[in-house]
C-alpha cells in the first residue's frame, strides 16, 4: 500500500505541485472558475498520499497550493482536512494500511492544522468565562486530531477551550469537576467506546460543577446515526467543526435561558 502510494506522489502528486507552484495550469486551478478552485476528491487522496509517505512540510506546501487558488481557510478545513482524516481511518478499518500508517499520517495532518491556526484564528479578544468548553476524544482513544480540529472552530468563535487529553474516565470526572464548564465535546473514534458512553455521561452530569452542563458527541458511528447521540444521553451531535460549534452556541442559550428562569 505504502509503494503504491509512493509510486502515486511521484507519478501525479509531485509534478501537479511543480505546476502550481511555478505558475502554469493544469485544467483545475483557473482562478477564475470558483467550482474548480475548491478541493475535490482528488485533492483529498493526493493529501492523503502525501502525508502518509511524505513530511509535514510538503503536504503543508499543497494545502499552500489550494489557497493560492483562492480556497479559503474554512473550506481546506472542512473539504479538505477533515474529509482526509476520515480518508485515513477508512483505510484502516478496510486493512489497507496499518494503525501506525495512520498515526503517522494523522500526525502530519496535525501538524498542518497547527502551521494554518494563526491564520485561522481571529485577533485575540477579551475572554468571556461562560464560553468555556472541553473538547476531547473518548478516554483511552489516543487519535486526537477531530477534537483538535474542532477545537480550532470553537476558538474562532471565541470560546475557551480546554482540548488537553484525557487518559481515564477518572480524569475527565476530575476535570468537570475541578472547573465550571459550559460544554463538553467527546469525540468517539472505536464502536466499542458507544458502549461505555452512556453511563460515563451519567458520571459526567452527577459529578460536573455546571448541573447544565451540555455534552456534545462526535464521530464516525455518529455521523452515520445522529439519533444516537440522544441514545447515549447527549444533547447534541454535529457532522463537523463549524456545526459543533454552532450546536455549543445553542447550547449555551439554552443555559442563559435556564438561569433566567
Amino acid at each position: 500500500m505504502r509503494a503504491l502510494l509512493a509510486t502515486a506522489v511521484q507519478a501525479e502528486v509531485v509534478p501537479r505541485l511543480l505546476l502550481r507552484q511555478s505558475g502554469q495550469s493544469t485544467g483545475l486551478d483557473d482562478p477564475g472558475e470558483d467550482e474548480e478552485a475548491l478541493p475535490g476528491p482528488e485533492d483529498v487522496v493526493a493529501l492523503v498520499a502525501l502525508v502518509m509517505t511524505s513530511d509535514a512540510a510538503t503536504a503543508l506546501c499543497f494545502v499552500d497550493t489550494l489557497r493560492l487558488r483562492g480556497v479559503t481557510l474554512e473550506r481546506l478545513h472542512l473539504e479538505l482536512l477533515a474529509p482526509a482524516a476520515r480518508r485515513l481511518g477508512l483505510l484502516w478499518v478496510e486493512d489497507l494500511c496499518s494503525f501506525a500508517d495512520v498515526t503517522l499520517g494523522l500526525g502530519r495532518l496535525q501538524q498542518v492544522l497547527r502551521q494554518l491556526s494563526p491564520a485561522f484564528l481571529p485577533p485575540t479578544r477579551r475572554r468571556d468565562l461562560r464560553r468555556r468548553a472541553a473538547l476531547l476524544s473518548m478516554p483511552g482513544e489516543h487519535h486526537t486530531f477531530g477534537p483538535t480540529m474542532v477545537t480550532e472552530f470553537f476558538l474562532r468563535a471565541g470560546w475557551d477551550v480546554w482540548s488537553e487529553l484525557c487518559s481515564t474516565e477518572d480524569e475527565l470526572i476530575d476535570l468537570v469537576g475541578g472547573q465550571w464548564l459550559a460544554v463538553l465535546g467527546l469525540s468517539v473514534s472505536c464502536d466499542d467506546g458507544i458502549d461505555r458512553l452512556p453511563k460515563m455521561i451519567h458520571r459526567v452530569r452527577r459529578s460536573s460543577r455546571n448541573e447544565a452542563i451540555g455534552i456534545m458527541v462526535g464521530g464516525r458511528v455518529f455521523n452515520e446515526n445522529p439519533g444516537l447521540a440522544a441514545q447515549v444521553g447527549a444533547d447534541a451531535t454535529a457532522q463537523d467543526g463549524r456545526q459543533a460549534a454552532l450546536q455549543a452556541e445553542t447550547l449555551l442559550a439554552l443555559l442563559a435561558e435556564r438561569d433566567i428562569r
